[in-house]
């Protein structure tokens, strides 16, 4: 449900006095690009476009107004603009919308402890423990909303369903700026006549495998016998499919999550070919993780790297630390030590991705036998003047005058 553009949308415009519908998800309507026009509400209602100017980038996200003209996060920038010539393209902000994630999940706390982020602009919520306290399912996912506007300008959507899978849906159904609660009694009624794509994991090949059988809809799946759909799909799918075209899903809210990696990438303007440019780069990619790391209070037992070439041919190589670390130094290091076992002279490079992995809870280093105490220093006064003067203020001398390297997000933005 990532690329929608407002068609076939549902909601429940009406109080709906259900008490069943306890997991609710919560999603921020086309997020990156409704962060930007808080910048420039002049271009509200028009067909906007978040990524980089360049024929070679892609899109990090749309407006709802450049999606019906069938333009989606991840496409080309060259595609999008055949599709949508007359779009406007800004640049992304990527603190920026961290910023207002944080803001979004700290208000969807103030309903219930029971918050599982699922990325930047996503998250379920098990509101059974509130109902007391703030009312119907419905009441709460209006009040929600209506709080995400008041203290941010941006619209959110919110499904509500007696489990994740249909609470994911829904949102989507709702999409945008929409609220939708499927009461578990009605579950049934609204799952299958929606196309099979509907089905949680079935993308346009499996789309089109299951048509082939006959199946078009989430109601078909659920009648056709368990073995002819096994044949088909295997087994193990075909159990899955048919729960999910039942609605069922036993799955709980997760409040404790925790991510499984930390990373960013790089797509240039133009093929780095001089392996000081390179190195440079890496710093830069480093450093901004080792920054994410230290404000999720984490540390990173992995770093990997992935090096993409002009012909596209993609490298990926990690290395394990001898001890975890969220310093962007010692990840740089070991980035590069990487690269240069990995590249060959002269190889231009056409994308630079650098990630933490293996993520463990942050470990205080005692001072006196800290080898990295002095960059330890240096980074969090990095991050102390950041955080009061923004990203940027401060950085690595290697770094300072020189724009930072076309970045592309990989976040889904709905």
């Amino acid at each position: 449900m990532s690329k929608q553009d407002g068609r076939g949308r549902q909601v429940s415009a009406e109080p709906v006095d259900d008490l069943t519908a306890t997991i609710l998800h919560v999603d921020m309507d086309a997020f990156y690009a409704s962060v930007e026009l808080l910048q420039r509400p002049d271009l509200v209602g028009r067909p906007v476009i978040v990524g980089h100017a360049s024929r070679r980038s892609v899109v990090t996200a749309a407006t709802y107004e450049a999606r019906k003209y069938g333009v989606n996060s991840a496409m080309s920038m060259a595609l999008a603009l055949q599709r949508c010539p007359q779009a406007v393209i800004l640049e992304p902000h990527f603190d920026d919308y961290s910023r207002y994630s944080r803001i979004v999940m700290r208000l969807l706390g103030e309903f219930t402890p029971r918050v599982e982020p699922l990325s930047i602009d996503e998250a379920f919520l098990d509101v059974a423990g509130a109902l007391r306290l703030y009312g119907t399912p419905w009441e709460i996912g209006t009040r929600i909303r209506a709080r995400i506007f008041e203290e941010t300008g941006l619209r959110a959507s919110v499904g509500a369903a007696a489990t994740k899978y249909v609470a994911k849906l829904s949102s989507g159904l709702a999409k945008p700026n929409g609220l939708l609660v499927v009461p578990r009694d009605r579950t049934i009624e609204t799952l299958h006549p929606l196309p099979v794509s509907a089905l949680w994991g079935v993308g346009p090949k499996s789309a089109e495998q299951l048509e082939r059988l006959g199946l078009r809809t989430v109601g078909e799946v659920a009648a056709v016998p368990l073995d002819a759909l096994a044949r088909a799909v295997g087994p193990t799918n075909a159990a899955r499919l048919q729960d999910l075209a039942w609605g069922r899903d036993p799955r709980s809210v997760e409040d404790h999550r925790v991510e499984k990696s930390i990373g960013h990438e790089l797509t240039f303007e133009h093929d780095l070919t001089d392996r000081t440019e390179i190195h440079r780069e890496l710093l830069r990619l480093s450093d901004a993780v080792g920054a994410r790391l230290r404000r999720a209070g984490v540390q990173a037992r992995t770093v990997a790297l992935k090096l993409r070439f002009s012909d596209f041919t993609t490298v990926s190589r990690s290395r394990t630390l001898a001890e975890p670390t969220d310093l962007g130094r010692r990840l740089y290091e070991e980035a590069r030590a990487l690269y240069d076992a990995a590249s060959e002279n002269g190889r231009p490079v056409r994308l630079l991705g650098v990630r933490g992995e293996q993520l463990t809870g942050a470990v205080a280093a005692l001072a006196l036998w800290d080898d990295d105490a002095a960059w330890r220093e240096a980074e969090t006064t990095v991050d102390a003047v950041a955080s009061r003067f923004g990203a940027g203020a401060i950085g690595p001398a290697a770094l300072l005058g020189r724009a930072p390297a076309r970045r592309i997000g990989a976040d889904g933005d709905d």
